[in-house]
Parts: structure tokens; sequence; C-alpha cells
């Protein structure tokens, strides 16, 4: 159902990677890919995936280096001339803020955790809006901390939920260019990210215990559902966050 559309998947560290699920399923429907790594220290790990989903692009994506968005971009549109979609799964704060109270938030943490979980999306977005093709999608990750409070999610809370709110507002930004934006929100996952949240695998049980699903989620059930989000059936749809959680938000 993608067949023809061209993306690129920002995000992929490494096999666990939810990035990784959304880029397999986007190149299992058909899609050809363009994906970044952090850094050369991050290559090695990110190169392999790279090959085994055939991506036509691997270029190098920190966000907090000045360039390196318009770099890619401009690649793109050498090599491409336009876009179908951007899937963006990047998100960081310092541990010592991560762990804290929100009260206790350092403002160059608070900063730093808004510019590379937020403001890149909206970066992404602005460089990637004149080489959107009609029908094109924009999906980024959120988590259910952005709307309850969870313990230990701490700062990470409100940066989500920025993110979130940046989602709707994009969605009537871009409309009359039929350019759709999303917020996936998937539970509590075992990856590198999310393994820097103070007491992890409390969330973790706490997802498998409450959730109507009585288990978590899996990246490539994430894929799927992004996969859908980029394709033409999901044309009425926009500004949304959407749930991949086993039912967990549905409970008080």
């Amino acid at each position: 159902m993608l067949r023809g559309k061209r993306g690129l998947v920002v995000g992929i560290a490494n096999a666990h990677s939810i990035a990784l699920g959304c880029a397999a399923k986007l190149r299992g429907f058909g899609a050809e890919l363009a994906v970044t790594y952090l850094n050369d220290k991050a290559r090695p790990h990110v190169e392999p995936l790279a090959q085994q989903l055939g991506a036509d692009l691997l270029l190098p994506l920190d966000v907090t280096r000045p360039g390196q968005a318009e770099a890619v971009f401009d690649t793109l549109r050498e090599r491409w001339g336009s876009l179908d979609f951007v899937i963006h799964s990047i998100a960081f704060a310092p541990r010592q803020d991560l762990h804290g109270r929100i009260i206790d938030c350092s403002q160059e943490g608070f900063l730093q955790a808004m510019q590379v979980s937020v403001h890149s999306f909206i970066e992404l977005a602005r460089l990637a809006e004149p080489m959107l093709n009609p029908g094109g999608a924009l999906v980024t990750m959120s988590y259910y901390g952005a709307d309850k409070v969870v313990e230990h999610y701490n700062i990470m809370g409100p940066v989500k939920a920025a993110l979130e709110s940046s989602v709707r507002y994009l969605s009537l930004e871009l409309a009359a260019r039929d350019v759709r934006v999303y917020a996936v929100s998937p539970g509590p996952l075992m990856t590198r990210a999310a393994s820097g949240i103070d007491h992890f695998d409390e969330l973790v049980e706490m997802a498998k215990r409450r959730a109507p699903g009585r288990r978590l989620v899996d990246i490539a059930e994430v894929g799927r559902v992004v996969a859908f989000l980029v394709s033409g059936g999901a044309s009425g749809m926009t500004g949304d966050v959407v749930y991949i959680d086993a039912g967990l938000h549905h409970m008080a």
C-alpha cells in the first residue's frame, strides 16, 4: 500500500528501536526509505540495519548540531526531489534532570529536552514542508505520561505534552498543503531511550498489570499503525494522538 512512496525515518539506534519497527513495516509495505544515524559512534550499529531494510540513503543527523538537518534535506532534494512522509522518533533529557523532580529541573536540561524532543520535530516539519507531496504525513512518538501523571516519567511529561500540542498546531498549518500530522503513543517498550527512565521496570510491570490486554505492545505493532497513518487509508485523520498500548490509556 506504500509502493512508490518515499520517506525519512529518524531515530534508529539499534534493533530494539521503535524507529526500526516503523522502518521495517514501511519498507515491507513497499516504501523507499532514507534513515539517519546520530554520529560516528552510532553508525556501526545502524548501518547493518539500514542495509537489511534496503534503505536508499543513510545520513548523519544530530539535531543539536547546526546545519545537519538542512544537509539531510539537501541530500533528499538532490536524490529524490520530493517526500511522502517523515517519521520522528527521538527524545532526550539529561539524566540528572530526568531522574529528579520537575521542580528541581535545570534550565539547561529543560531546554535541551525541549530542543531534541520537540523543536527538532518542528524543524524537520519546516524543512520537509516544501518537499512533501499532497497526501504526505509527519509522525512523531509520544507517551501516556504527556496526558497523565506517571511516576518517574518526570520532566518528559511536560516535554511530551508540548510535542503533542505541536502536532495539533502543525496539523492546522499544514492542512492547506494536504499534509497530515500525528503523534503515536506506544506503551512502555524496552528501548535504549526508555532504559534511561528511573524505575522503568516498574512502569513496564504497571502496564502489564493494568492494560486491558495485560501485555506490552512491540515495535512491529507500532510500525503497522505508522504505516497505516502515512497511507491513504488515514486520509480523514490529522492532529491525532494515536495510542498503541493494549488499552492502557483507558484505565483510570
